[in-house]
């Protein structure tokens, strides 16, 4: 498997992983206009090399897109981890168990819930 697989996963649990195939960057204002299609209120941040997040849940669907850097989210219920670079989408249903770990180079994300 390569280190940046296929367009769509779909991973167990409802669990989707959509992957930028192109070498130009997702624009912030499509993904802005994707939350914002859906009624939903897009929120940006940032983090610094090597940032932690233990592993939590939401009671929402978490959806994320990252548009700088690179974050690894680790999905402890599946045993499986999945890498995110810029312009990739990462969806989570409700209730489910994550944690993160910021890449060498930080990460910033634009994310909402529904």
């Amino acid at each position: 498997m390569s280190d940046h697989p296929s367009y769509h996963e779909a991973l167990p649990r409802g669990i989707e992983v959509l992957r930028w195939p192109h070498k130009h960057p997702l624009p912030e204002s499509e993904i802005v206009a994707f939350f914002e299609s859906r009624d939903l209120t897009p929120s940006r941040w940032s983090n610094g090399p090597g940032e932690v997040y233990s592993v939590h849940t939401h009671n929402y669907q978490k959806t994320l897109f990252c548009v700088k850097g690179s974050i690894l989210f680790s999905l402890p219920d599946l045993n499986q981890d999945v890498a995110l670079r810029p312009g990739d989408r990462l969806t989570l249903p409700p209730g489910t168990r994550h944690g993160a770990k910021v890449g060498p180079d930080g990460v910033t994300c634009i994310e909402a819930g529904d």
